[in-house]
């Protein structure tokens, strides 16, 4: 079974190896590619190493550095992603990201699950399951997203929080574990239009 087949095999949300040879040295290259783009802080140089490391990604990227990934090749992001400092993403399933998603400092998404019996467990066993965020989301810093969860379009996750259940959009959710707050409605318009300070 070659590397593809292995994540493909991942993705099924069936136990697999963690200690495989293949996936190690997945790991290894994306260790050696974040810490080359973590030295990096122009957007422009930014772009084409962030796109070698992952499978997919839209217009103009950035994170900000230590960016890290257990393997990139399964995080797909949209345009304009951006990503504060200590992002961690654990991508042993697929991670999808819309457009114009923004995550605060610390924010780590985490598919990758050890296997809960001690035994299978030390005999590396895991098990990993997707994680989609929708588009026009922001999760706030120190934001943890656990295995199998759904974030809906324009759903705001408070600082903190531990989302270990599908959100739906247009929210403002929050917690340990995360839950619904209210609505985010008309109400919350500032009418800013994106004009710059004025002197």
């Amino acid at each position: 079974m070659n590397l593809a087949e292995k994540f493909a095999y991942m993705a099924t949300g069936q136990p697999y190896l963690d200690l495989d040879a293949d996936l190690i040295a997945a790991r290894h290259t994306a260790t050696t590619v974040t810490t080359h783009l973590n030295a990096i802080t122009d957007p422009i140089k930014q772009g084409p190493i962030f796109r070698q490391l992952v499978g997919s990604a839209g217009q103009q990227p950035f994170v900000n550095p230590n960016f890290r990934v257990e393997f990139g090749r399964n995080i797909h992001v949209g345009d304009q992603f951006y990503a504060n400092y200590d992002c961690v993403m654990l991508d042993g399933a697929p991670i999808t990201i819309g457009d114009h998603v923004l995550f605060g400092p610390k924010v780590g998404l985490y598919t990758s699950n050890h296997l809960f019996d001690a035994t299978e467990r030390q005999n590396g066993g895991c098990i990993a399951k997707p994680i989609t965020i929708g588009d026009r989301c922001w999760l706030a810093a120190k934001v943890s997203v656990l295995p199998g969860v759904t974030i809906g379009d324009n759903t705001i996750v408070g600082a903190g929080s531990v989302v270990t259940h599908d959100l739906p959009s247009n929210v403002l959710a929050a917690g340990n574990p995360c839950r619904v707050l209210r609505p985010i409605t008309a109400a919350d318009r500032t009418e800013f239009t994106g004009m710059r300070f004025t002197e």
